[in-house]
């Protein structure tokens, strides 16, 4: 009895055991799964973030064109003038003598016409009887001649007198706001001087000078001529970041691009022009601009998350190839559109390329693609297909990775 005890108590020791190494054999592994999304050919609108300084519509320096006191300030410093409204007001005293004395000069010239001319007259009779020398006659005539020429003179004086005259009176060359007076009432000014006595400066349509390289200047421009890009309408729309962050409510328009590269820089100014009646932009406003070059027809887009970068520093990718396994693609990727990169080489038109879960696979380990969306729909346990929850991988699976 002691020994049949004995016995079968190693025998269910044994079954026990047996038992367990049944439940504990891994489940066989399938291959690893990874969320793709297919690359399709669709329009993308190219833009670029520049730098760039807000400038006025136009700018006009104010400043006497003759000399003497101001006598007084005819305008309110930060008010919106008009064209032709009066400034300053500058001593007219010695201007009106001026315009007195032109006008007497004036007179003066027309008087002596009626005597010269009739001299002429005379001389001409009597150098036909011979009663005098024909150069005497010549030299009325002449003088009848002179005698006009000299009422010419004296009318260009005195309009010249009425113009400094008119002068003493400052206007507004253009209409815009006004800024501080340099000058008070009192001040002498002179006609030579270089320091203005304002400035007026429309701010209503606003420019903003962006300072972009000129070889991408040269790369839009060819590929605009090849088709490669198009734009609507013929001109490019333009977007501001102000110096807060927050975005300027209202697009402006491409005007120019200047003709000089600075050989400093190399780079180009591209002005564009923006409706400023809010008056929210001053000038010299440091502002960050998006402007829209155009639009490529069959951009290829991938996300920037499928994209990592080969010891030579050139963008790669994941693909599925039609046997299941992975593909190591290098990408000619210049630039990136939002949150994907723009694709120009290495990728055509539906290759599947992978964007989560290849993070620890080699090229040519087969795969079990999930489009993006379905793999975002599955709960995440953060574990593989044939894994079970809880379990560590197993020894062919961590060669895998």
């Amino acid at each position: 009895m002691k020994k049949i005890v004995p016995a079968a108590g190693l025998a269910l020791l044994l079954a026990a055991c047996g038992g367990g190494s049944e439940q504990q054999a891994p489940a066989p592994a399938g291959p690893p799964q990874v969320s793709y999304i297919t690359v399709a050919e669709q329009p993308v609108t190219l833009s670029s973030e520049l730098p760039g300084r807000t400038s006025a519509y136009e700018t006009s320096d104010v400043r006497p064109q003759v000399n003497g006191l101001v006598l007084a300030r005819l305008f309110q410093e930060g008010d919106m003038v008009r064209k032709g409204q009066p400034l300053y007001r500058i001593d007219p005293s010695p201007y009106q003598a001026q315009v007195a004395s032109a006008r007497a000069a004036v007179t003066r010239a027309r008087a002596a016409i009626a005597s010269t001319a009739a001299l002429a007259r005379r001389y001409n009779e009597l150098v036909k009887i011979n009663a005098i020398s024909r150069q005497e006659a010549e030299n009325a005539v002449t003088g009848a001649q002179q005698a006009q020429a000299d009422v010419a003179a004296q009318q260009a004086a005195l309009r010249n007198a009425e113009i400094d005259l008119a002068r003493t009176t400052i206007r507004a060359p253009i209409s815009g706001r006004i800024g501080r007076s340099t000058f008070t009432t009192g001040a002498l000014v002179t006609a030579s001087q270089t320091e203005p006595l304002t400035t007026i400066q429309r701010l209503d349509p606003m420019f903003v000078d962006i300072q972009q390289s000129s070889a991408e200047v040269l790369n839009l421009r060819q590929q605009i001529m090849s088709g490669a890009l198009s734009r609507e309408g013929g001109a490019a729309r333009v977007r501001l970041k102000l110096e807060n962050g927050s975005t300027y409510p209202v697009e402006g328009t491409l005007r120019f691009t200047d003709v000089t590269v600075d050989p400093t820089t190399g780079s180009q100014v591209v002005r564009a022009a923006f409706p400023n009646s809010n008056g929210l932009l001053l000038p010299g406003m440091y502002v960050r601009a998006e402007l829209t070059e155009g639009t490529k027809s069959n951009g290829l887009l991938i996300p920037q998350r499928a994209v990592s970068r080969n010891e030579r520093g050139n963008p790669t990718a994941l693909v599925i190839g039609a046997d299941g396994k992975l593909q190591l693609r290098e990408l000619t990727a210049p630039r990136t559109v939002g949150n994907s990169w723009l694709v120009t080489g290495g990728l055509k038109q539906g290759d599947k390329v992978v964007v989560e879960g290849a993070q620890n696979l080699r090229p040519g380990t087969p795969v079990k693609g999930v489009p993006l969306r379905e793999a975002a729909a599955q709960p995440a346990t953060g574990q593989r297909q044939g894994q079970p929850q809880g379990q560590a991988p197993s020894q062919s699976q961590a060669q895998a990775k």
